[in-house]
């Protein structure tokens, strides 16, 4: 059994935690951090035998930064999973062997996900291959930026071959548009404060992947048409196309959750000014 403990983020999640925490019964120590939900989440938990707490909801990166410096855990490192990801056998044996040969110094492990839609892998039109800093070494990294979060580590960084499962449809294409309405609410706000930031022409071409999806997203930001160009990257440019009908609805999706950021941009500097949207 791996030394690693589990934290899961839930809201209204019992359509997937029951499936996510399946995929953890290699841990002994799993935690889910529940966002005061109303459904049955915190019975599902119960069932499983993890461990449950609540906390109100204010942004991701403070709620994943109080899940990880105000629960006691009982390994020093934590996976952080969403309910609607899923840990395969190999990730688990991958993450066991990564921790085993890790000097002191190496504090986080990054991973893929794969995208699932329709039941496809979104493999070009999600954007494939994105990291996401996940296996965390207690007290040596934190959480920062409101919504598509970035882990910022004390120490050295890895990166795992193997995958999470996402399926980010699974609690239905409504609550996706609904939930990313939110998310364009959080980003449109980011923009504003983005295109007034310099860029950071050295990091486009780090080989950090992090710091260089940092300033991509801030030169984005400053281009005309961007929701065309989004789709036209992930439906043309990517191969969005090569994923069937599930890349064609996925690459619009995107498009057009794009046009609401820049919509929400417009709006707030006409608030700004007075004038009536």
């Amino acid at each position: 059994m791996p030394p690693i403990s589990v934290l899961i983020l839930t809201f209204n999640e019992e359509a997937n935690l029951a499936g996510c925490l399946r995929s953890c019964a290699w841990c002994d120590d799993v935690v889910v951090l529940d966002s005061m939900s109303t459904d049955g989440t915190r019975a599902i938990a119960a069932a499983a035998g993890a461990r449950f707490h609540e906390r109100a909801f204010d942004n991701y990166a403070a709620q994943r930064n109080a899940g990880l410096t105000q629960i006691h855990y009982e390994h020093a490192w934590v996976l952080m999973v969403d309910a609607d990801e899923r840990v395969t056998p190999a990730l688990v044996d991958e993450m066991d062997r990564a921790i085993a040969a890790a000097d002191p110094d190496t504090v986080l492990f990054r991973m893929r996900r794969k995208d699932y839609f329709l039941g496809r892998w979104l493999r070009r039109s999600s954007g494939y291959p994105s990291w996401f800093g996940r296996l965390v070494k207690l007290g040596r990294v934190r959480v920062a930026r409101e919504v598509n979060e970035e882990y910022l580590a004390d120490g050295n960084v890895g990166h795992l071959r193997e995958h999470l499962i996402h399926h980010p449809f699974n609690k239905g294409i409504a609550y996706w548009i609904e939930r990313h309405n939110r998310y364009s609410t959080m980003e449109a706000a980011a923009m504003l404060d983005a295109r007034t930031a310099p860029l950071d022409w050295r990091a486009l071409a780090s080989l950090e992947p992090i710091a260089r999806r940092r300033e991509l997203k801030k030169l984005a930001y400053r281009l005309p048409l961007r929701p065309v160009i989004v789709f036209l990257y992930l439906f043309v440019v990517r191969g969005g196309f090569l994923d069937g009908r599930a890349g064609f609805a996925y690459s619009r999706m995107r498009a057009a959750y794009e046009m609401f950021i820049d919509l929400k941009v417009l709006e707030s500097a006409r608030r700004r000014r007075g004038e009536p949207v």
